[in-house]
Parts: C-alpha cells; sequence; structure tokens
C-alpha cells in the first residue's frame, strides 16, 4: 500500500502541536502587550537575572538580518511559511512521536513569529536572562518553542533514531 507523501502516522500529532503553540504564543503576546501593557512599564525585574522587557525584533534569531522595509519583512514571512510547509511535508513521513512534537514545535514557533511580522512589522520579544554581566538575547514563547523543537529533533535523531547493530564494545 502506498503511503501518502502528505499525511504520516504522527501528523496529526505534530500538527495539533504547532496549533497550541501558536494559540499560547499569541495569546502571551496579546496579554503582555494590550493587557499587561509591557511597552509602557520599561524594565520589570523579576529575578536578579530574569526581566521582562519590550523588543521589536526586526531580524531572525538574536536580531540577526534585521529587515526594516517592507520588502525584507515579506522575505522573512515567506521563509517561515516556506520552512513550515516544508517541515509539514517532511512530518508526513516520521513515525517518532518525539520528533513529530519536535516539528510540530518549530512549525507553532515559525507561524507565531510569522503572525508577529504580519500584524506588528517585527517579533515580539519578551524575556531577558542576564547574569555576571553578561546578557542573552531577548526571546518569546515561539523562540523557546523553536529552540525546544530543535532539542527534541537531535536528541531523536542522536539517541532514539538509529538502531545500534551489533556490539560497540566488540569493534
Amino acid at each position: 500500500m502506498a503511503r501518502n507523501w502528505l499525511w504520516g502516522p504522527v501528523s496529526g500529532l505534530g500538527l495539533s502541536v504547532a496549533a497550541v503553540v501558536v494559540l499560547i504564543d499569541q495569546a502571551h503576546k496579546a496579554w503582555m502587550l494590550y493587557v499587561y501593557e509591557i511597552g509602557a512599564r520599561g524594565v520589570v525585574t523579576i529575578t536578579p537575572f530574569f526581566d521582562l522587557v519590550l523588543v521589536w525584533n526586526q531580524g531572525i534569531s538574536y536580531g540577526l538580518l534585521p529587515q526594516e522595509g517592507m520588502l525584507g519583512r515579506l522575505g522573512l514571512i515567506l521563509f517561515a511559511l516556506g520552512a513550515s510547509l516544508a517541515l509539514t511535508v517532511w512530518l508526513g513521513s516520521l513515525t517518532s512521536k518525539l520528533a513529530a512534537v519536535s516539528i510540530g514545535l518549530i512549525i507553532g514557533g515559525a507561524i507565531g513569529n510569522a503572525i508577529d511580522r504580519v500584524i506588528y512589522g517585527a517579533v515580539a520579544d519578551f524575556f531577558s536572562f542576564h547574569a555576571f554581566g553578561l546578557e542573552w538575547y531577548i526571546f518569546n514563547i515561539a523562540d523557546t518553542a523553536i529552540v525546544a523543537g530543535v532539542v527534541g529533533l537531535l536528541y531523536d535523531s542522536l539517541f532514539r533514531g538509529h538502531k545500534k547493530v551489533g556490539n560497540p564494545s566488540k569493534m
């Protein structure tokens, strides 16, 4: 029996995770912007190493490739949607639940940030970790989902995706 190239045994799981990530990410951003009004509060210190602050990221991770113009913003939106489509096709070929959840996290994060670019022209980031004079980049829930998805894929690939053949101690 030929398998559908777009839909596989764990596609529903992965796409459900993606939908949940988009909903949580967008609800959190709306709450931070319009209820908590983080933009009017400036930097809100939560702990000595964690602050809440509003930063509009016009680029990709770490503020790389900033795109201030409409054409650049459209390019980033199309890239996120194209990557999400490619990941959805890949999801159709998977059988691992961990890989499906990981792909879903990445798709959801990419779409969540693409929605920001469509609505606001940039991605709303809020979480700032810092310690000992070092400040990591400021990020949001969508970014966290993308990183968690990549970590999950790496774990699945390194420790679960390959069957060991023979006894490694005799090799």
